[in-house]
């Protein structure tokens, strides 16, 4: 196994201050060949050793409805779901099982229906136009009798700005102070579900990062606050936008599906925790269908009749196992590294960064936290909650919808060890493209960032008869753009770039679907015209003592080109106004690419442009210029977008419209640096009556 040097080991972050660095994305870098160092670590389990391709791919049951709810003239369809710690095969049989949290749902209007939990979880199958209420419950107590809180199965951080329970009232959601390097928080553990990707959703169900909730647990300290700072406002707004009764343990959260037909997902979002929590497992796909904008309005060019898409996907009420046999298949793509007893692995101390262990001292003595790690590469594949499973496939076509669920690792997902497939994508993160991509034209390769989705038209017809690996040349390392083998090396191809395999058989019967070459993608109304321009910074707080990285940080651009970082805990700086359509530029001033997600909205991608750099040091010069070398998205990005990648040395600008007023957030989803700073409060219209903070 291999792994590439990083960025920062070729260029020493100076000491202090918040500085930026440049490897060229699509352009020349500072550094010509990728080279090769040591094995990716990360638990006691070698990649190496554990069969690959013996498990088959786990396709997610749809999640079963609680019931149906009438609100005025309106159904609404309505689930109850925990998140709660249970066992699960991950490794294949023979290794031991590994302890994980899922949801799953607790009850339904159906016998039928799976009351099951797993990670990832069931998937959420939402209509156009018709709201889903949810009752998430924090289910992580030891049983339901006794019912004592769980630790977290991860090292939590309590030296970052996160949850802080301890804190109570006065001193939760803050970035607590020590008289000396604390060990790892082992109390309550505070959730938040956030749909990721909902669009039109109230402030109050987007799932804040400060409106999270410790279980109804009947050990829980006195002294700890057991809900988040905006809890109790947003449960009084649920319950008069909507009826909705919040209590301990749980929350009521109501979904528009205002989006066009697309594949959102749902995981956790506590402040401070979303890295651990998320790789702990907690997370599932939500697919929303039908509407002016679904597979219905696809059209098939040869004949202006209705194409026909692969299918089918799992329907609420299958049988499990199932008895069908699926073409239209949700991928979710994670990594994870396990120890010996087939427990997760994830650092438990700053030593273990690769590019700057620090061995100590920490915080408070300097500016260095002692758990958190800047970023984290799982050294095992894991797709749909099993390690480098397989799928037998017939010679036809199929609907595949991937997500990069990883922690870090941008994913290059590559066909080309599959002899005469034919790959198309025909939609991302806000639904179809404005046409279809071809894919194989494209190299046979399809860059995922951390988050994006992808729906994509596998066509296996043409491809023998045999057994094939769909692999992954991303590195494994931070990505900052370029291309395998040039600008870094790929991910190593006896591990990490390998992501599952494809069993393929004859055909059973002719496919019917419609080649993707001739299909026609519902239209995109084109967004209103941007009365406003807003300059943000993507930044990187370098520490003082290691002259490593200490945070990942968001920041503004002034009018005369100088970036100034911003925290979590200061005021809002991005306040658009209810209606108000923007563009938002943002300037990537550090050494990696980020995935940049804004919630509640989805946005137009609109071009990407080069930042003059400093010859000596080959960071962006400030006061920012830009070098006028301007190119357009890239043709997968021809749709709207939640997620976008941002390169280094680059400004990326989106545009977007803001129409449901409340308090939301933007940050980056490389999720180890989302929850060390790297995110932002911001708010569509005016202050909240009410609101944590507000003026009374």
């Amino acid at each position: 196994m291999t792994r590439q040097f990083s960025r920062r080991q070729f260029i020493k972050i100076s000491a202090g201050g918040v500085l930026g660095l440049y490897i060229g994305s699509h352009f020349q870098g500072l550094v010509d060949k990728p080279v090769a160092v040591a094995a990716i670590p990360g638990g006691s389990i070698d990649p190496t050793g554990v069969s690959k391709f013996v498990t088959p791919l786990l396709i997610p049951p749809v999640m079963p409805q609680a019931g149906k709810i009438k609100q005025g003239s309106q159904n609404v369809d309505y689930y109850e779901i925990s998140m709660e710690q249970f066992q699960q095969q991950i490794l294949p049989s023979g290794f031991p099982m590994t302890t994980v949290w899922g949801y799953g749902a607790v009850k339904s209007a159906s016998k039928r229906g799976l009351l099951v939990h797993n990670a990832p979880s069931l998937t959420i199958e939402a209509k156009a136009g018709t709201p889903v209420r949810v009752k998430w419950i924090n289910g992580l107590v030891d049983s339901p009798i006794t019912k004592n809180y769980l630790s977290h199965l991860l090292p939590v951080d309590p030296t970052l700005h996160w949850a802080n329970p301890p804190g109570g009232t006065s001193g939760r959601d803050t970035r607590p102070t020590f008289g000396s390097a604390p060990g790892p928080y082992t109390g309550p553990v505070p959730t938040v579900t956030h749909v990721h990707g909902a669009v039109g959703v109230g402030d109050e169900s987007d799932g804040y990062a400060e409106a999270w909730y410790l279980p109804a647990a009947n050990n829980i300290p006195a002294e700890y606050a057991t809900e988040g700072t905006w809890y109790n406002f947003f449960k009084d707004k649920a319950g008069a936008a909507y009826g909705a009764t919040w209590g301990p343990g749980f929350a009521v959260f109501q979904y528009p599906n205002h989006n066009r037909a697309s594949t959102i997902w749902y995981h956790d979002h506590a402040l401070g925790m979303t890295r651990l929590n998320v790789y702990a497992g907690p997370a599932g796909f939500y697919i929303i269908r039908g509407g002016a904008t679904g597979d219905g309005a696809v059209l098939d060019s040869r004949f202006g009749t209705p194409a026909v898409l692969p299918g089918p996907a799992p329907n609420e009420n299958d049988k499990f196992p199932s008895n069908k046999t699926y073409y239209e298949i949700p991928v979710a793509i994670q990594d994870r590294s396990f120890n010996s007893d087939g427990s997760l692995f994830y650092p438990s101390s700053r030593t273990f960064f690769p590019d700057d262990p620090w061995p100590g001292p920490y915080i408070p003595t300097t500016d260095i936290s002692p758990i958190w790690n800047p970023e984290f590469f799982g050294n095992h594949i894991m797709v749909n909650g099993n390690t480098w499973p397989f799928q037998v496939v017939e010679k036809r076509r199929y609907r595949l919808r991937f997500l990069n669920g990883c922690q870090s690792r941008f994913l290059i997902l590559d066909f080309n060890n599959i002899p005469g497939v034919e790959v198309w994508q025909i939609g991302n993160e806000g639904g179809f493209l404005a046409t279809p991509v071809n894919i194989t034209d494209n190299n046979n390769r399809l860059l995922m960032g951390l988050a994006e989705r992808a729906d994509v038209i596998v066509d296996f017809t043409n491809v023998p008869v045999g057994n094939y690996v769909l692999g992954n040349v991303g590195p494994d390392d931070p990505f900052g753009g370029g291309v395998p083998g040039t600008d870094f090396a790929p991910a190593d191809p006896a591990s990490t770039g390998q992501i599952l395999q494809f069993n393929v058989v004859p055909s059973a019967a002719p496919d019917p679907t419609t080649p993707p070459m001739f299909l026609v993608l519902p239209p995109i109304a084109p967004m209103p015209t941007a009365t406003n321009t807003r300059r943000l910074a993507l930044l990187e707080h370098a520490s003082a003592f290691s002259g490593g990285p200490a945070e990942a940080m968001l920041g503004t651009v002034d009018g005369d080109g100088n970036s100034t970082p911003k925290m979590w805990m200061e005021p809002v700086t991005e306040n658009p106004n209810v209606g108000d359509t923007e563009v938002w530029e943002i300037y990537n001033l550090t050494a990696d690419a980020h995935p940049m997600h804004v919630h509640e909205v989805v946005f137009e991608t609109l071009s990407r442009e080069g930042l003059v750099l400093d010859t000596t040091t080959g960071e962006p010069v400030q006061p920012i210029q830009l070098t006028g070398s301007l190119r357009g998205p890239e043709s997968w990005e021809n749709g709207l977008k939640d997620t976008v990648v941002s390169y280094p040395g680059e400004v990326t600008r989106i545009r977007l419209k803001f129409a449901t007023p409340g308090q939301f957030v933007w940050h980056c989803h490389i999720v180890e640096h989302e929850d060390n700073e790297m995110m932002r409060p911001y708010r569509i219209g005016p202050v909240q009556q009410g609101q944590p903070g507000a003026a009374m």
